[in-house]
């Protein structure tokens, strides 16, 4: 038993038009959430002096500028790099020993 009613609705079709070329994508704004992160990261890492803060200030700010695009302010992501980088060397210079975990205190 075949059918030979075509069973798509012809009032129901819509011809697909492209959107304007004017309407821009959506910006992604990872750059500035990390550029944020590794700033906050870096003052706690200082102010606290948390090795472990310092590093993850490090680890954003160099997503941030991988991240970043030639129309980014370039100033602002190396401050920020900078900033991560001497929150880690003030870390170490207070305290040289190495750095131990966060949840390694909580097992003791």
């Amino acid at each position: 038993m075949q059918l030979t009613v075509d069973p798509r609705r012809a009032d129901r079709e819509r011809r697909y038009k492209p959107p304007p070329a004017s309407s821009a994508p959506a910006e992604d704004l990872t750059t500035d959430y990390m550029n944020i992160l590794g700033m906050v990261f870096s003052m706690c890492g200082l102010m606290m002096r948390l090795k472990w803060c310092a590093w993850t200030a490090v680890f954003c700010s160099s997503i941030s500028f991988a991240n970043s695009r030639v129309s980014d302010d370039t100033k602002q992501i190396v401050s920020s790099f900078m900033l991560s980088i001497s929150a880690v060397v003030m870390s170490y210079l207070q305290n040289p020993a190495p750095m131990s975990p966060p949840w390694a205190a909580l097992t003791t």
